[in-house]
């Protein structure tokens, strides 16, 4: 077993002191390129590459440790890795899809560089995902400051970059406490107005992939109590501009109630939910509070919980909306790491299954640079001398092991 999971483990079940004296030196990145924070319940680790979350432990209800959340055993494996699924890293300039690969500020017109929905005509792609084929979570950010409970990871975007106008800086703080990880995203634009929207791109299992009854997550339930509507889009998932309401009982109804994300696939109206002949979940749902709020007390936004481990994941964020993407493409071709899933049981590869896992991302309403009737271009557009660019969100865990019925 890797040293980096075995120190982790030891501080995490307090065979060494529990609490670590933060102004001890503190180690840099382990054999395998890990930087490890931690706090009691909880222990965390990032790579550089995309300033990436690799690793998150934290206790099931039987005590056992588990890795809930996807990555790579080796921080090498993220620049070298042909599939390069995201996997916790932060995704920018801009999060999500950009129409056309193109936007309009100031009556100027950019095109930036494509990278998704290829075709015969557009072998490099019909729009842009995340910030195109060398977005930030493809790129090596800075270490700035590190210290045992958080690290800070910091990029320079230049001008040009995919396209983009303009410079911009952003600081990527992580940090934990008690049974919690936050993060917070900051981003400047120095020289010219550009687009700047940002979000993390984690993968969450919270049975560590180690479920002995099934190979899927699709009985995790999820909660958004303030999503009563989402973004309309597509076949290939770009907005139309229009708001939808999320009608209760229909298959985007998690707002009323918490319900399994399996819950609704045998209903017709799933199909092509997430995209032409795609029967799943890829969708922005608004998160819709009552002004003024807190963010940090008000309740999450959202809820991922496993009564097979217990663990309950609420995540609490200042973002007015929520992505939720249920590994429809998952093909069972990427491993999980030697910290997760079941060894030596043909009935479980050590592989991601369709359905295996849950992005959730915390962001603005998505491609609304392209969308000005919504009103939003002050939450996307930044410019030197103006407001910085601000994303704040919290992960907080505990243990319910009550199941939610099917």
């Amino acid at each position: 077993m890797r040293f980096s999971l075995l120190a982790s483990a030891a501080l995490f079940l307090g065979v060494r002191a529990a609490a670590v004296d933060a102004t001890k030196a503190v180690p840099g990145p382990d054999e395998n390129g890990k930087y490890w924070i931690h706090a009691e319940g909880i222990s965390a680790a990032f790579v550089p590459y995309g300033a990436s979350l690799s690793d998150l432990l934290v206790k099931d209800k039987n005590g056992i440790v588990r890795d809930v959340v996807t990555g790579f055993d080796n921080a090498s494996y993220y620049s070298i890795d042909k599939q390069h699924p995201h996997f916790g890293g932060v995704v920018g300039r801009y999060a999500n899809r950009i129409k056309n690969s193109s936007f309009e500020i100031d009556g100027v017109k950019y095109k930036i560089r494509p990278n998704d929905n290829p075709t015969k005509d557009h072998p490099e792609g019909l729009n842009t995902l995340h910030g195109g084929p060398d977005g930030w979570d493809w790129r090596n950010f800075t270490v700035a400051a590190y210290t045992n409970t958080s690290i800070t990871f910091s990029i320079v975007d230049p001008d040009g970059k995919e396209g983009f106008p303009g410079e911009v800086i952003s600081y990527i703080t992580y940090t934990v406490s008690k049974n919690q990880w936050d993060f917070k995203m900051v981003a400047i634009a120095t020289t010219k107005k550009t687009p700047i929207m940002l979000s993390n791109h984690a993968y969450w299992n919270l049975d560590g992939f180690a479920n002995t009854e099934t190979r899927l997550a699709l009985n995790h339930s999820f909660w958004l109590p303030y999503s009563g509507s989402r973004v309309g889009v597509d076949n290939i998932l770009i907005p139309t501009g229009d708001i939808l309401a999320n009608h209760k009982g229909s298959p985007n109804d998690f707002w009323s109630a918490p319900k399994q994300v399996g819950h609704s696939f045998n209903d017709p109206e799933l199909v092509n939910n997430c995209g032409y002949n795609c029967t799943g979940y890829d969708n922005c749902y608004l998160v819709d509070r009552p002004y003024p709020f807190d963010w940090r007390k008000d309740g999450p936004v959202a809820r991922l919980q496993s009564a097979w481990s217990g663990i309950q994941l609420d995540i609490y964020s200042d973002q007015e909306a929520f992505q939720m993407y249920s590994c429809n493409f998952q093909d069972d071709t990427m491993a999980i790491k030697k910290s997760q899933g079941i060894f030596d049981n043909p009935k479980f590869p050590r592989t991601i299954p369709k359905y295996g896992c849950y992005v959730l991302e915390v962001q603005d309403w998505i491609d609304a640079i392209n969308q000005p009737q919504w009103g939003r271009q002050n939450k996307h557009i930044f410019g030197p001398g103006g407001d910085p660019y601000v994303l704040q969100a919290s992960y907080r865990f505990s243990i319910n092991a009550t199941a939610t019925p099917a």
